[in-house]
């Protein structure tokens, strides 16, 4: 998958419990080019958005009210049929609050709720194919 910005616009889920994020970081990254197919504020919406969408990239909250983001990414690593969906996790937290987690999650990164940009998932998903560090506060 080429994360070239200029040569593709990358099909994304946002997954949050926030109707405001959800609206506000859609359409910030929908301006930006991101074409952003969905939305889901629960585990199972996102898991039936997933199967409906096919995303390339979901972004996914680490808290989901009383879900776990860190389950559900799992849960989506698991999945055979999205062997091209890369998940990013999302918060407004620090990365350094979740560092283990984090680390330890399938997650291809992090990105700060407050850094979040077509540029920043795409610079993401460039170092992931680069072989470079994917964590990103």
């Amino acid at each position: 998958m080429s994360c070239d910005p200029e040569r593709m616009a990358l099909r994304c889920l946002i997954v949050d419990d926030s109707t405001a994020f959800l609206e506000t970081a859609s359409r910030l990254l929908q301006r930006e080019g991101v074409d952003v197919v969905g939305v889901a504020s629960t585990g199972a919406e996102a898991l039936e958005r997933v199967d409906e969408l096919e995303p390339e990239v979901i972004l996914l909250d680490i808290s989901l009210g009383a879900e776990s983001g860190f389950d559900l990414a799992q849960r989506l690593a698991g999945d055979s049929r999205l062997p091209q969906t890369d998940v990013i996790l999302i918060s407004t937290h620090a990365e350094e609050d979740f560092a283990e987690p984090i680390g330890a999650s399938p997650a291809v990164g992090f990105l700060s709720k407050s850094d979040l940009s077509a540029r920043a998932i795409h610079d993401l998903l460039s170092r992931r194919q680069d072989g470079g560090p994917l964590r990103r506060a």
